[in-house]
């Protein structure tokens, strides 16, 4: 049986209302679509420029801890040699028509042995705690990372030095 398109006027009027609606509610549904799609592209985008910034001031303590190994004793305990605050960048490679991104602001304290301990151990006088502290901030946001090592007075530089 064939059907007939209606020629009433008012049933096609339904047909195409219907046909609207549907349309609306479809746009709307992408929309909503669009606009989550958005929020969680730029919020991945955060969360990996942190990820980034945090590696960086990793990298940038270890750099420091890694010089440790490079003086001797004296240099490290009786000198001014090691410098108490320094500054790097997030990219201090850059041209110098370019910006070096962010500014990592550092502390280096080298100190006796913890004094809270409940009795000092025989070998307190040879070993030293050296605490390494960056501070940055992105988005008014400020961050902090801190490492706590111990240098021993006949450690790796003796062996380096002596041999």
């Amino acid at each position: 049986m064939k059907s007939k398109p209606s020629t009433d006027l008012r049933t096609r009027r339904r047909q195409f209302a219907a046909t609207l609606l549907e349309v609306t509610f479809s746009l709307a549904i992408i929309g909503v679509l669009f606009v989550s799609l958005y929020g969680g592209m730029t919020r991945g985008s955060a969360f990996t420029e942190l990820a980034r910034e945090n590696l960086r001031g990793t990298q940038i303590i270890l750099e420091r801890v890694e010089g440790l190994r490079l003086y001797n004793w004296d240099q490290l305990v009786y000198s001014n040699m090691i410098p108490r605050t320094f500054t790097n960048f997030y990219d201090p490679l850059a041209a110098n028509t370019e910006s070096q991104g962010i500014a990592y602001y550092g502390t280096m304290v080298v100190a006796d042995l913890d004094p809270n301990l409940s009795s000092a151990p025989s070998y307190a006088t040879n070993m030293r705690m050296v605490t390494i502290s960056i501070t940055w901030t992105n988005s008014q946001i400020p961050h902090t990372r801190t490492i706590v090592t111990y240098v021993a007075k006949n450690g790796v530089q003796n062996y380096v030095y002596n041999h």
